[in-house]
């Protein structure tokens, strides 16, 4: 049986400071912050998810805010760049917004298309391109109106130590399309309208550092946990050795590291962020898994105040 993931569920990553993060993604790009939670593994930092409206999977990134960890370097067995795609016609405003608040970037051009690129506060590298496929966005906040809003993620650029094997893995175990090569970059798509285009340097890449700014793991989608199963015995049968199925509150995940060293995890779609939360209220409340309410007040004060806010730069 043939097994073939739609597209990116979401990308985890490394920053430090949480009100920073906030700020930078939910006040800056405008994304939702739509749930607020905590490391499951280390319940003395955050979870924090953003996505659009409703956290829909292809839109979801999410971040474990260390304040004291080290400063990581990209490179190979990560995600290089993380993409975000934008309605056709409104490239030139996220160009302005770039500006107005003095946040540098480079136009560069990737298979015909242009993309600006940039950094958040700790580092991790981030693109806007715009496209006709996808939803428009529900969801406006700040100075970023519904119009011009993420859509979600374009895709990504996955920077591996073995292309060939990680561009085989694509292909053949995930079920992507390759559908071009240009330069530095080969290219493939999957079936969304969002999330559904990864490029690969083709260029091995020496490994890169965990840390602060860097990418953990991009995980991909499967429809329910009837497939979920089967993705985990195709991976099995692929010659990979995934984790057993976890749960994860708002999917369930199972993750196993491809041989160009990028960690893969296959998430469910549902049960969503919802679950827990009626859909107007996302991330307004410290959401805890059952077997760690005891300690609520306990987490909550180690946890530094977060709050979702418009920028001085939108009040002007």
């Amino acid at each position: 049986m043939t097994q073939q993931t739609t597209g990116i569920h979401h990308i985890t990553a490394f920053v430090r400071n949480a009100q920073e993060t906030v700020d930078f993604y939910a006040g800056l790009l405008g994304l939702r912050l739509v749930k607020k939670t905590i490391n499951f593994d280390a319940p003395e930092v955050y979870h924090l998810y953003f996505g659009d409206e409703q956290g829909s999977p292809g839109t979801i990134i999410t971040f474990f805010p260390w304040a004291n960890s080290r400063k990581g370097r990209i490179g190979g067995g990560q995600v290089g760049i993380t993409s975000y795609v934008v309605p056709s016609g409104s490239l030139a405003f996220w160009e302005d917004r770039l500006k107005h608040f003095n946040i540098a970037f480079e136009k560069v051009m990737r298979f015909s298309e242009t993309y600006l690129q940039f950094e958040d506060r700790d580092g991790l590298k981030l693109e806007i391109v715009e496209r006709e496929e996808g939803q428009p966005s529900k969801w406006s906040f700040g100075g970023v109106p519904a119009d011009k809003a993420i859509k979600g993620f374009g895709g990504a650029v996955l920077y591996s130590t073995a292309p060939e094997k990680t561009a085989h893995l694509l292909e053949h175990v995930m079920g992507l399309q390759k559908v071009g090569q240009e330069g530095a970059y080969a290219r493939f798509k999957s079936t969304a309208d969002i999330g559904n285009i990864i490029d690969i340097n083709v260029t091995p890449m020496p490994y890169g550092a965990g840390g602060a700014g860097t990418v953990h793991h991009i995980a991909w989608r499967a429809k329910d946990d009837a497939e979920h199963a089967l993705w985990r015995s195709h991976v099995i049968n692929s010659g990979f050795q995934p984790t057993p199925i976890v749960d994860r509150q708002y999917f369930n995940a199972l993750y196993f590291r491809e041989e160009g060293g990028i960690l893969f995890e296959i998430a469910t779609d549902p049960p969503g962020f919802a679950r827990d939360e009626q859909p107007d209220s996302l991330g307004e409340k410290l959401m805890l898994p059952e077997w760690f309410e005891e300690h609520r007040s306990q987490i909550e004060a180690n946890l530094p105040p977060i709050q979702v806010r418009v920028l001085e730069g939108d009040k002007q």
